[in-house]
């Protein structure tokens, strides 16, 4: 399908909810409904020297612009790529002397490319940025004086030769950002890198246990002649099979956490109250707080999690840190803690789980991450939707793990699974899922060998460990 092709999604008045988008014909599992490049996007404070500005990879030894010295790009292709967005920005930071925060530099992006092409950037675009909402009059009082600071700074840097804007119209804009911006990842969706807008996507409302995924793919930057990039694009893509004339939904939060948690964070950040049946009917609430079967008391229950959620955060301080053995040692407590009192669908003993998988596999205890992964993948599938994209890069890693671990049949069932989940979430183009194409056939291959030669294949993982 080509980028900006709507001919499968159509807006309507999805009533209480405001607009909304559906489907405008019968979609199949995987199919993208839809792909939008984005109207403006930056990269992070954070990441400025270690991402491209374009394309938003992680790259090492990136070309700063000679002009500004702030913007980094992997090289001249990228940056003549990326000169329209940049030019005016390149100008303002030069005549201030240095770069404003990202939130600043995203807000001027966006009303540089209003200004110049008003709102509505393509023929597929439906809605006009201006005309997102923006729930600036909904702001707490620390979010409405922060607001008055980003204003302030934003005129400061907007000054070089822009048409001058109200303090009314850049508060909408930083508004729409707040509500509407899409966090972009770098090129196989591991990091969250920068943050963007893309205003078809903004119409397509939420649902806790929605029916379709989105996906940020990089597409094409291998070519000389940067008129042949594929733009920051995200794909809509459906995670189940959906009616025509179905509301097309995605989740706004993780699903890993209580109806309750989930309604907050939703008011909180997007000033809306959920009303799915997930969150209406507590829908999985119980195993996200149940008991193990050896039946403890309540009140046992009660005391193991809140011992738990306290050394979860001494384990993500330790984790700051880089205190790794602290973090096993605390993770260990905890799961001694928690054994016989709460189930693997517990948050609680998933998060530590998560936690120790990934610290145990970077010290390269694989046997031991193995077994905690393993069990995080047990509950992770008992909670999230089968084609949830969190889960297929958990069961990912947790295969990898078991790969690493010298448990080969496993390894390779977890990462054909998790190919099958990225497939729908993902696409077979995306990087990681041909990444773990790669992986699919290397771990094929030594199943092959193991089953022809366990002793042989054990031999030959040695010799290749001591290298």
């Amino acid at each position: 399908m080509t980028v900006g092709n709507m001919e499968s999604a159509e807006l309507f008045d999805a009533g209480k909810k405001g607009r909304g988008l559906r489907a405008t014909k019968e979609l199949n599992i995987g199919e993208v409904v839809f792909a939008e490049p984005s109207f403006s996007a930056v990269v992070f404070d954070s990441l400025i020297t270690q991402v491209c500005h374009n394309c938003f990879r992680h790259q090492a030894n990136l070309h700063r612009c000679a002009q500004c010295k702030f913007a980094h790009y992997c090289d001249r292709t990228c940056q003549t790529a990326c000169w329209d967005e940049h030019k005016q920005e390149c100008g303002a930071i030069r005549k201030t002397g240095k770069a404003p925060s990202d939130n600043v530099r995203l807000a001027a992006r966006v009303l540089w490319r209003i200004h110049k092409r008003t709102g509505i950037v393509t023929d597929s675009q439906l809605i006009s940025v201006d005309q997102l909402q923006d729930h600036v009059a909904d702001l707490s009082e620390e979010d409405q004086k922060q607001l008055r600071i980003d204003v302030r700074n934003f005129l400061e840097y907007w000054s070089y030769g822009s048409k001058q804007c109200s303090a009314d119209e850049i508060s909408h804009i930083f508004g729409i950002i707040k509500c509407n911006g899409f966090t972009v990842s770098d090129q196989r969706g591991l990091q969250a890198v920068g943050v963007g807008l893309f205003p078809n996507l903004c119409l397509v409302n939420h649902n806790c246990w929605p029916n379709c995924t989105v996906i940020l793919n990089h597409g094409n930057q291998s070519a000389v002649n940067s008129s042949l990039h594929s733009k920051r694009r995200i794909e809509l893509r459906a995670m189940q099979k959906i009616a025509e004339g179905e509301e097309l939904t995605v989740s706004y939060v993780d699903f890993l956490n209580l109806s309750a948690d989930r309604q907050k964070k939703l008011k909180e950040h997007f000033y809306f109250e959920c009303t799915c049946e997930h969150c209406s009917k507590h829908v999985k609430d119980d195993l996200m707080m149940a008991a193990a079967d050896s039946k403890p008391s309540a009140d046992t229950v009660k005391e193991v999690t809140a011992f738990s959620e306290e050394c979860l955060e001494k384990i993500e301080i330790s984790r700051v840190e880089r205190d790794y053995n602290k973090v096993v040692k605390l993770c260990q407590e905890c799961l001694e803690k928690q054994e016989n009192v709460l189930a693997d669908t517990h948050l609680s003993k998933l998060r530590v789980l998560s936690v120790s998988s990934e610290v145990l596999s970077y010290l390269q205890r694989f046997s031991e991450a193995a077994d905690h992964a393993h069990r995080m993948v047990e509950g992770y599938m008992k909670l999230y939707h089968p084609n949830n994209a969190q889960l297929g890069m958990a069961i990912m890693r947790a295969g990898i793990t078991h790969w690493h671990a010298g448990q080969i049949e496993v390894g390779h069932g977890m990462i054909c699974k998790a190919y099958g989940i990225l497939m729908v979430t993902h696409g077979p183009n995306h990087a990681i899922t041909r990444d773990l194409e790669t992986m699919r056939r290397q771990t094929e291959a030594e199943l092959k060998m193991f089953k022809q030669d366990e002793g042989g294949y054990h031999a030959m993982r040695e010799a290749a460990l001591k290298k």
